[in-house]
Formats: structure tokens, sequence, C-alpha cells
């Protein structure tokens, strides 16, 4: 495969990706008026879905590997700098109020730690041996995917460099399809959203199809393991309000019950929407269905095939 080219003079580097080039249609953008930049922008950002559509084939195939990873104990690694490491971190945080994911299936490592989350830290996404270290403790049973909008990250090279050489399945985000890194990884994941608005900020198009792309990968990873039913989010905590709400409405909603039913149905569970909606769904005590749902990997679609068979 072939790569783009960045020079590196005296310390100076300079990169050939599309992100990098200049956008023929805002050499103006300048001298434009509010709206008239708001709608070259919106205009911009419309491409990006048509960009991801063709890689979404081989993001499946690492939706599949990743699944198969947890499954025998595994768990998914992002690597990332600057904008990508932010969205990586976004990405992780968010599964467990969502789907109430374990802690430590998804692992955002961003370059810098914590204090490059809000504020640059110097060279940390230079440091290819930072990368190596963080992925050390990586398995034969983890997926490594690191996300680097010019593809050429150091920090995130020598993460999948290491990863790989730990035997797990390394995968690489970017909107560069002649991503330098390509050569390391098994799993190429690159939309070409081409030159920037504000040529070079990659936090804008090539931003947003990684949050795209990561919201697509985590999401199908959680529906794969059986955390939703249906369309629903059955694994969701509760731990406001609006939540302990949305969980009474979850159960209305997947059985036809009324609050009073539901409720009761939760009380008695202990909390716990999944029993609760499968003892609903299939007419069985909670206890029944806690035990159908232990034996069927916490899938309810499962559980309940089972409970009627």
């Amino acid at each position: 495969m072939t790569s783009d080219v960045s020079s590196e003079i005296a310390g100076e580097v300079r990169v050939s990706a599309p992100t990098e080039e200049r956008h023929p249609g805002t050499r103006g953008i300048d001298t434009a008026s509010s709206l008239e930049i708001l709608r070259l922008m919106n205009d911009a950002d419309r491409t990006v879905p048509e960009a991801i559509a063709p890689v979404l084939p081989e993001l499946a195939r690492v939706v599949d590997r990743a699944v198969e990873g947890i499954r025998a104990g595994g768990s998914v690694h992002y690597f990332g700098a600057g904008t990508s490491g932010r969205l990586a971190v976004l990405d992780a945080a968010e599964l467990m109020p969502t789907f109430n994911a374990p802690e430590g299936l998804f692992v955002a490592h961003h370059a810098g730690g914590e204090r490059a989350l809000v504020q640059a830290v110097e060279n940390v996404e230079d440091d290819e041996e930072l990368g190596r270290a963080e992925a050390s403790g990586l398995t034969r049973h983890d997926v490594a995917i690191g996300i680097a909008a010019s593809g050429r990250t150091p920090y995130v090279r020598g993460a999948l460099t290491e990863a790989r050489a730990r035997g797990a399945a390394t995968a690489l985000v970017t909107s560069n399809p002649r991503a330098e890194i390509a050569d390391v990884v098994d799993h190429l994941i690159a939309p070409d959203t081409g030159p920037e608005v504000v040529t070079g900020s990659t936090r804008l198009k090539a931003g947003t199809a990684q949050k795209l792309v990561l919201n697509a990968f985590s999401t199908a990873v959680m529906i794969r393991l059986g955390r939703t039913w249906s369309n629903l989010m059955v694994e969701v905590v509760a731990t406001n309000a609006k939540l302990r709400g949305r969980v009474i409405r979850i159960l209305q909603e997947a059985t036809g019950a009324d609050e009073d039913t539901a409720r009761a149905a939760l009380d008695e569970a202990d909390g716990q929407l999944k029993p609760a909606l499968v003892a609903l769904l299939a007419g069985v005590p909670v206890d029944a269905a806690a035990a159908a749902l232990a034996g069927h990997d916490g899938s309810v679609a499962a559980a309940l095939a089972g409970l009627r068979a």
C-alpha cells in the first residue's frame, strides 16, 4: 500500500494528506458573513456520512473481531492525541451510563493523559515510545484502535506496533486513505473527508467522521453483546431522576404494561431492568428470568427464545 510522504527537516514535519490541502470553495471565508460561514460549513459537513459509507464493511469486520475478543475476556483500547484522543475518551466514557459497560471494557489512551484533555502538552503526540509503553499490556484477545486524522501520529504508530506484536487485532481510524500507519494495522478505516473548511483544522470534518465512526463501532459492539433489546437501552444505569423515569418507560414500551405493573416488576428485580423485562415479556418469575439471562450471556432476545422453546 502506498502512503503519503511526510518530510522532516530539523525537527519540522510537513504532512502530505487530504486534510492538509486547501479547500477550493472556502478561500474567501474570512470576508464572508456569519450566515455564509455557517452555510459553507454545513455544506461541507454533509459530505461526511457519504465518505463513511464505503468503509462500513471493513468497520463491520472490526466490530466482529471486538465482539469475539470481548467474549474471550479481552477489551478494546483506543489510542489518540489531540482532538482524536479527546473523541476517543468521550466515546469510551459514554458507554458506561448508556450500556452499563464494565470498567475496562473500552479504554481510551490519550497522549499526555488527563492534562492534555484541556490543553496542549508539548511533544507527546510525537512520542512513539510512549505509545508503545501504553500498549504493552495488551493481549491476543484485545483490539487496539488508533485514531489519527492525518494517519501519521508517532504516538499512535508506537501503540499499534506494540499491540500487533503482542497479538492484538489492530485498526486505524483516519481521514487519509494513504496513511503512513496503515502498514502496521489489520484494518484501515479511512473515510476520505478531503480538505477542511479551515485548512488543516481536523477538529472539523475529520473530527466529525471520527465521532461517527467511533459511535457506530462501539454501539454496534454493545448491540452484538446483547446490551440492547430491539432498539431499547436495556442496560441503562438509572443514576438520576431522568434515567429512572426512562427505565420505567422502557419497560412500558417494551411490554405494554401500565406504570404500576412496570414499577412493581422493577422493584421485584431489585432495580435491574433486564430481569424485569424478561419476566414481563415471558410471564415468568423474576428468578427464572434472571437465570435465563445468565444462561444466554445476558441477551434478552436469546433468553426469551430459550424460555419460549
